[in-house]
């Protein structure tokens, strides 16, 4: 590990300065400290913002407001959490291990860096570590990369699966920066590789992360989140899916469905939610539905399982919310 200078204000508008000048926050630090032992990431000036007053977790009226540096563990634990939005605790279960949940925070879950192999590697082409040195991934061994959202520039998947959830739940997020506060989807922090996968996110210099929104409604309980992976133990998803159904009278009035480990960000699958309004929830309906999932779809050599993998796996979830009573 290189050099570096660590800091710890007292307030976030201190933080935000020091951002705002170059440095990097850091929280939990489990994907960042890691980067950096293998020289990836290379900082030389940290912010550690575990201090400030940024997490808990609150109920306004139908809303669950997380707090940014809420860890992991706490949420998922959380019996607010587990009552009002039963994904949100069951993808963060399925995202981690004990160690990495007590230790990582909400905001920094939204953050991570991608999981690809190359990205690790400093003698590989990665168009996201070092812009134009090109994707080693594309015909490397890439079983377990992007079938959506991919370019000709990087075709690594999003590792967050908490963040399938929210994106699935329509959350929001509150940041604040130089030019004060903003809100906006979750599903608009992420950006699509096209030609500078070096940019991951939309948030704007020095700006911090506050807090998550999700709002409640119909379908909030019954929900559930299915991980595919190569393994039982910890593991990044080959597919996974967050579905939320409301049903009335027999009948599906609303739905909500993301997948993670099939796309370059977190993909939400509205084509397949309107395809389900107005169905009964049974098998048919969801298989027509999860046929909608693959468009667009970009298979490499090793990953071409995905194209099927994905709709059994939306098929899969959907059963299993509409079995939650």
């Amino acid at each position: 590990m290189l050099p570096f200078t660590m800091e710890k204000p007292e307030s976030a508008e201190a933080a935000i300065a020091a951002a705002a000048g170059g440095a990097r926050y850091i929280a939990g630090g489990t994907t960042l400290i890691d980067l950096m032992r293998e020289e990836v990431e290379r900082p030389e000036w940290l912010v550690d913002i575990n201090a400030l007053p940024l997490g808990g977790i609150r109920v306004e009226g139908d809303d669950l407001v997380i707090g940014a540096l809420a860890r992991m563990s706490e949420v998922a634990a959380d019996r607010n959490v587990q009552r009002l939005q039963p994904l949100i605790a069951e993808s963060l279960i399925e995202g981690a291990s004990p160690q990495l949940r007590n230790m990582a925070s909400m905001g920094g879950n939204m953050l991570q860096r991608v999981r690809c192999p190359y990205f690790r590697m400093l003698d590989a082409g990665c168009n996201k570590r070092t812009p134009g040195s090109g994707c080693a991934a594309i015909d490397g061994l890439n079983a377990g990369h992007a079938i959506l959202g991919t370019s000709e520039h990087c075709v690594a998947t999003h590792p967050s699966d908490v963040a399938v959830a929210l994106v699935a739940l329509d959350a929001t997020m509150r940041v604040r920066g130089p030019e004060g506060e903003r809100n906006f989807p979750i599903e608009e922090l992420f950006r699509l590789p096209g030609d500078t996968p070096h940019l991951e996110h939309t948030l704007l210099p020095g700006e911090l992360i506050v807090e998550l929104r999700v709002p409640g409604g119909p379908y909030s309980r019954r929900a559930r989140y299915l991980k595919v992976r190569d393994r039982a133990s910890y593991e990044f998803a080959l597919v996974s899916a967050a579905a939320a159904l409301s049903v009335e009278d027999g009948v599906i009035r609303e739905a909500r469905l993301a997948v993670g480990g099939v796309g370059t960000r977190p993909w939400r699958l509205r084509d397949c939610e309107e395809a389900l309004i107005g169905k009964r929830p049974e098998r048919q309906a969801f298989e027509a539905a999860a046929q909608l999932a693959t468009q667009g779809a970009r298979p490499l050599q090793h990953n071409h399982f995905k194209v099927e993998l994905l709709p059994r796996t939306i098929v899969r979830a959907l059963e299993m919310a509409g079995e939650v009573a």
